[in-house]
């Protein structure tokens, strides 16, 4: 009979096969290889950094960081797709799932996941933080009035958005454009 193999959650951390880190208040404590190698970064660098690093703005760090509040308080959990940013200042889709330790505080100590999209999802045209930001929801499945609820913009406001991001990617109708988004052809 086999002995038993000890299981060492350390390794597996950092050999995880997807980007992985451990986060207080959205400042990274501890990363895996894959998540510093996804971002182009050497083996620890990201330890202590904020999330803001990784996205390609500022203001797109701070307003997922209001979104993410609500949808933590509710689920215990967040998911989603959006456009980061590469150390080279490469934008890429990546697909972002985090869980806080404790649900009664959403941005405290929590662990999250990276998944880079890009091949089936390549970032094709030059967007405006704001028009990355309405294609994700897009992406997502999201109506204008929801996208708008959750921005807080108006409803016409984001269709103008959507009709900037449908010339973009040269699609005739919202359902092409979305298809264009997640790197599909029709």
């Amino acid at each position: 009979m086999n002995a038993p193999y000890e299981i060492d959650y350390e390794t597996i951390f950092r050999f995880a096969p997807v980007g992985m880190c451990i986060s207080v208040n959205r400042v990274i404590q501890s990363s895996n290889d894959a998540l510093t190698q996804m971002f182009g970064y050497r083996h620890g660098a990201l330890d202590g950094e904020s999330f803001a690093v990784l996205y390609p703005t500022m203001d797109e760090f701070l307003r997922t960081g209001h979104r993410i509040i609500p949808i933590m308080n509710a689920r215990g959990r967040y998911s989603d797709e959006r456009i980061m940013r590469r150390a080279s200042g490469e934008l890429f889709w990546c697909h972002v799932t985090g869980r806080a330790l404790d649900p009664q505080d959403p941005l405290g100590p929590g662990v999250w996941t990276f998944e880079d999209v890009s091949e089936k999802r390549p970032v094709s045209a030059e967007l405006t933080p704001r028009e990355r930001e309405i294609a994700a929801f897009l992406v997502e499945g999201k109506t204008s009035k929801m996208i708008a609820r959750e921005t807080d913009l108006s409803p016409r406001t984001v269709e103008m958005h959507r009709a900037k991001l449908m010339r973009k990617f040269g699609a005739a109708t919202s359902s092409e454009l979305v298809h264009k988004l997640v790197g599909m052809t029709r």
